[in-house]
């Protein structure tokens, strides 16, 4: 069976709960509604044989609502199918946790808490997993500059030198030869 074959049980079992499908260079997208987001990604594990998770990110469309549109890329573990899942979220609303079907979905989950500020309903970590508890803003929301805003930082986050400044490896910026770009020991004269 077929990803694409998967996208057609998908939509006939979940009917008018699908709001879109899509087939891009061999990639498959099934587009559905919050409400329905766990059921659907229950039945591709259980039913479809969606064994793995490999990644859970989020879109912001600052300014439509709703906001934000989670999307979970599943796959078989012969790597034989990739099912990617979209689902639209407003601000208030909660996505539901995926931890149950998918251990490794906790760390996405926390990244996308974390980054955006979506958060997971029965989730067994809800806390933030880049920045540090009490940071009050979400880094990756197109709203947020890029230039960052002024916070207090804890007593543990250095506030020196970073670890690698200065360090034994250089890169040579400006250059669209990314093989120059790359990191290089610092040649010493």
């Amino acid at each position: 069976m077929s990803a694409a074959q998967d996208i057609e049980k998908l939509s006939a079992k979940f009917g008018a709960d699908v709001v879109g499908t899509k087939e891009f260079r061999g990639e498959h997208t099934i587009s559905v509604k919050l409400g329905v987001l766990h059921d659907v990604l229950a039945t591709a594990k259980k039913e479809l044989g969606y064994e793995m998770i490999i990644d859970i990110s989020s879109l912001d469309f600052f300014g439509e609502d709703p906001r934000f549109e989670m999307v979970y890329e599943l796959v078989t573990v012969d790597d034989s199918k990739h099912l990617r899942v979209k689902s639209k979220v407003s601000e208030e609303e909660e996505v539901p946790t995926a931890t149950d079907l998918w251990v490794g979905a906790d760390w996405h989950e926390r990244e996308v808490y974390d980054m955006m500020g979506i958060r997971f309903t029965g989730h067994p970590d809800m806390r933030r997993i880049l920045m540090w508890e009490g940071y009050p803003f979400y880094p990756l929301r197109k709203d947020f500059p890029l230039a960052g805003r002024p916070s207090e930082m804890p007593d543990v986050a250095f506030t020196g030198i970073a670890p690698l400044e200065g360090g034994p490896f250089v890169t040579s910026p400006g250059t669209n030869d990314s093989v120059k770009r790359e990191p290089r020991a610092r040649v010493v004269k």
